[in-house]
């Protein structure tokens, strides 16, 4: 089984952070795989941190567990839920071209679904799923 974390980071007006990677398109919420040794919110403290430039500004919320079967037959998600205060704006490197934070009502074009998704689930609109 691989594991990796993914996270909803609201900035103190209510938007979400967002980055779009140099590999693969769309506007995403920052993550990566957790790593053989780490735990779970170690991983997203690491990823927030490498992706924006991002703190936790609150207790992270575990919110679902999510299996990617898009990624692999054996991969699974944990999606989490906090505020956050970026340190430094994020310049753009090998990994990120692009980040911010967004509105809701506002997303940039581009946003994936699998973010429009997440992102209805945590305001209640609809229920998790268990796929990615």
């Amino acid at each position: 089984m691989t594991l990796g974390v993914r996270a909803a980071c609201f900035d103190a007006q209510g938007r979400v952070f967002l980055v779009r990677h140099t590999y693969i398109s769309g506007w995403h919420m920052p993550g990566g795989g957790v790593e053989r040794g780490e735990t779970g919110l170690q991983a997203l403290h690491k990823e927030i941190r490498e992706e924006g430039n991002l703190v936790a500004a609150s207790s992270p919320q575990l919110f679902h567990v999510y299996f990617n079967n898009r990624t692999s037959d054996r991969d699974h998600i944990l999606f989490y839920r906090l505020e956050v205060t970026q340190t430094a704006p994020k310049v753009p490197d090998r990994e990120i071209s692009e980040s911010g934070f967004f509105p809701l009502n506002a997303l940039p074009e581009g946003t994936t679904g699998a973010t429009r998704r997440r992102l209805a689930e945590l305001a209640g609109e609809t229920p998790p799923d268990d796929y990615w």
